[in-house]
C-alpha cells in the first residue's frame, strides 16, 4: 500500500456518514489515518458504532495505513479494475478510491469527500 501522503501530497478529508446521518471525519495525512466521530454524533440518542473496531469514543483512531473496515468498502475484481481505469486513479491509493467509490456503498456507511457532503 502506497504510504499515507509523498512530499506534494496534500492532506484529504472524507466526512463519514451512518445511515445518512454525518458521523465522523477520514483524514489521511502525513503520519498515516485518522478516523473521529463527531461530537455532534456522538451526543445523539440513536447514534450506532461504524462497527465494533470503531467503538464510540470522543479520541480519535489512528494508524500508519488504511483501518481495515474501510479497505472493506472499497470494490474489488472487475468492478475496482473498471472504476481505476475510468478515474484514472493509482491502485495504491485506498483513500482516493474511498472518496471517489464510497459514496453510494452497500450497508449502514457512505463517504464523501469535505465540501461535497450529503445536504
Amino acid at each position: 500500500m502506497k504510504p499515507p501522503l509523498n512530499k506534494g501530497d496534500r492532506e484529504r478529508r472524507g466526512v463519514v456518514y451512518v445511515r445518512n446521518i454525518k458521523a465522523g471525519i477520514l483524514e489521511r495525512s502525513r503520519a498515516g489515518y485518522r478516523f473521529s466521530y463527531l461530537h455532534e454524533y456522538l451526543t445523539r440518542p440513536d447514534t450506532e458504532p461504524l462497527s465494533l473496531t470503531f467503538p464510540l469514543r470522543r479520541e480519535s483512531f489512528e494508524s500508519e495505513k488504511m483501518f481495515p473496515y474501510f479497505l472493506g468498502l472499497i470494490p474489488e475484481g472487475w468492478l475496482l479494475d473498471l472504476t481505476m481505469r475510468t478515474l484514472k486513479i493509482d491502485p495504491e491509493n485506498v483513500f482516493e478510491l474511498l472518496l471517489c467509490c464510497c459514496k453510494d456503498c452497500v450497508g449502514t456507511t457512505s463517504i464523501y469527500p469535505e465540501g461535497e457532503e450529503v445536504k
